[in-house]
């Protein structure tokens, strides 16, 4: 783990969600996640695995309201843990304290799935070593198939002491209104490649990744922007292995008639579904 997620890569380091009740949400993600606050104010917090570094920050806008279907938007981000018997610490906790979850595994890795109290989707899971990935004519093998839980939990008894200190950002997968536009925005303005297809999804990444992006139209195709207050993604932070690079990307976008806004932390731009990102080094 990790060697996708450092550079020369490009990769997913942080997600900003809007949520509506601040208190509320941040027990979720202490008590059922697992992170721990590393900034608080009164509308926001950070959130970390480790202590420093900061994975989830959660937004409570004054005017926020709920998270409707048929928007663009977040489908789910994934915290990718160091080991599968982290898998089997965590899938415990969530049976102990009975909360819902879903299940995958996708050959490449294993997964659960879990909402926020919002609605905001969320993935943990491990890698498979990508040794044992398998590839054809550049794209790798991929599916959803019956996870084996009884196997995950013999891997490790220890005992639920939230997720550990090397837990990181994996990837993050979006709804989008336009598969093959936001497609094309992702490869020619971002310089991402198609590595795996799902009906009506894509996956892309850098470095022969099995994704850093994903984008679906489940949502419906020409699903619209959602309302800047609605509940959902704010923002995502690409993290690029150095300035020349990220301005080069830069280039690339404005050249094709995309906006960038240069702020102090980063530059910020929307994808062509209105997903906004934010691109860091």
């Amino acid at each position: 783990m990790g060697q996708f997620h450092q550079a020369p890569h490009i990769y997913v380091g942080e997600v900003h969600l809007k949520v509506r009740e601040l208190d509320r949400s941040v027990l979720f993600y202490e008590d059922i996640v697992g992170l721990q606050v590393l900034e608080r104010s009164d509308d926001r917090a950070v959130l970390t695995a480790n202590g420093t570094t900061p994975l989830v920050t959660l937004l409570q806008p004054a005017d926020i309201i709920p998270l409707a279907e048929g928007y663009s938007g977040l489908f789910h981000f994934a915290l990718l843990l160091p080991e599968r018997g982290d898998l089997a610490v965590f899938l415990r906790h969530l049976m102990q304290t009975d909360y819902r979850f879903g299940a995958g595994d996708h050959i490449v890795s294993e997964a659960l799935y879990i909402t926020d109290p919002d609605g905001n989707g969320i993935e943990i899971y491990w890698d498979r070593p990508s040794s044992e990935w398998s590839w054809d004519n550049g794209l790798v093998e991929m599916a959803t198939l019956q996870l084996d839980a009884k196997g995950i939990l013999a891997e490790s008894d220890a005992p639920w002491s939230g997720l550990p200190s090397g837990t990181i950002m994996g990837h993050i997968h979006l709804h989008v209104g336009n598969l093959k536009q936001a497609e094309r925005f992702y490869l020619d303005g971002l310089s991402f490649k198609t590595v795996s297809y799902y009906p009506q999804a894509a996956f892309m990444s850098t470095g022969a990744y099995h994704h850093h992006i994903a984008i679906n139209t489940w949502q419906g195709v020409g699903a619209p922007t959602p309302p800047k207050n609605m509940v959902g993604l704010n923002r995502y932070t690409l993290v690029y292995p150095n300035d020349a690079i990220r301005q080069s990307a830069i280039r690339q976008l404005e050249q094709s008639g995309v906006s960038v806004t240069e702020e102090l932390d980063g530059y910020i731009l929307s994808d062509s579904a209105g997903n906004q990102i934010q691109l860091v080094i």
